[in-house]
């Protein structure tokens, strides 16, 4: 008899940024994140009794089998053995779905390992386990499929990463945030797509050469007094303090693949022409509209709910020309994973 659980998980962008990491998918530095809305991965887990050898994966993208998933598929579910030991008396089939296109510039990682690890630990339950903190441990899982999944199981904020200041965190799991000015959680995110390739150097590499990195144990330690000073900003509404740090961020995590060895650029033409725009745009309409980057080309253009109008006046008429074929997303911050109903699963 086969069986179904499934969840919708949604990516997140990073404000101060975790970059280099050690030992099992562990963060050289802490991190927060807004979590997003409506860029999501829908995923369901179907499992069926083994007869024979178990733990067979079948992979389906869209309803089309996409064998190139399951190298790191199969590698999550190694890496949490421990936690799942009845993983070889079945057989899987994974079905999952993204609400976003493949190379936009939005961690399709993050939200897909989270809802497969919130999936994994559902069946679990189904199974007669019990957790203490259900969402603790999905992020937990989720970390061993990639860091940045961590902090997707949480929403509007979440900090993954041990930090002084802030009681429970954790470099095993992420933690929600919730002491946030009302501002920050309607606050919209526009991902303006510079470039849909594939990226010349993958997020593995690049946290790879923080490892002896010259300036590694300055940015880690800049990003421990970030995070305490950009929590301040989150309480209290300073938009303009709080822009300025998550632009710094931005371009300082550039600046570490830019003094790496090897070292490497990710930027555009158009990466910098959108950032001066949105410079200039604000320094001349005052309207708090700020950037983030995360490690590619596309921007993420951060601003509250109620310049929505005005903003998006800037964007078509400023912004979109530097998108490949004017294209760009429309988010928003979120509160989080839900549990998808599986009938006539």
């Amino acid at each position: 008899m086969i069986k179904t659980v499934g969840w919708r998980s949604p990516s997140n962008i990073a404000l101060v940024k975790y970059w280099g990491k050690h030992g099992n998918q562990l963060p050289a530095n802490p991190s927060i994140s807004f979590t997003l809305s409506t860029s999501v991965t829908e995923t369901f887990l179907h499992w069926e009794e083994a007869r024979g050898k178990g733990g067979n994966i079948e992979v389906l993208l869209d309803g089309k089998t996409a064998p190139d998933f399951l190298p790191k598929i199969e590698q999550f579910f190694d890496r949490i053995a421990d936690a799942v030991p009845f993983f070889g008396d079945y057989n899987y089939r994974i079905e999952t779905h993204n609400s976003f296109p493949h190379s936009s510039g939005i961690a399709s990682s993050a939200s897909g390992m989270s809802a497969l690890a919130l999936c994994t630990l559902s069946m679990a339950e189904q199974l007669g386990m019990q957790y203490i903190d259900f969402y603790r441990e999905a992020s937990l899982l989720a970390r061993l499929g990639s860091g940045s999944a961590s902090r997707s199981v949480y929403g509007p904020l979440a900090i993954w990463g041990k930090h002084r200041g802030s009681a429970g965190s954790s470099n095993d799991f992420a933690i929600a945030f919730a002491e946030v000015h009302p501002v920050f959680t309607t606050f919209q995110d526009y991902i303006l797509l510079v470039d849909k390739g594939q990226k010349t150097v993958s997020s593995t590499a690049g946290h790879n050469l923080m490892n002896g990195h010259r300036f590694a144990p300055e940015r880690f330690a800049q990003a421990h007094a970030n995070l305490t000073e950009l929590k301040d900003y989150l309480r209290s509404g300073d938009l303009l303090k709080f822009g300025e740090l998550v632009e710094s961020e931005a371009l300082t995590l550039h600046a570490m693949m830019m003094t790496s060895r090897p070292y490497f650029i990710l930027f555009k033409p158009h990466t910098i022409a959108i950032i001066e725009a949105i410079w200039a745009y604000r320094r001349e309409t005052k309207t708090p509209v700020f950037f983030t980057l995360d490690a590619g080309a596309n921007v993420h253009l951060l601003f509250p709910e109620a310049e929505k109008q005005n903003v998006d006046a800037f964007v078509k008429s400023t912004l979109q020309p530097y998108c490949h074929k004017g294209e760009y997303l429309c988010d928003h911050v979120g509160n989080g994973p839900t549990q998808l109903n599986v009938h006539g699963k």
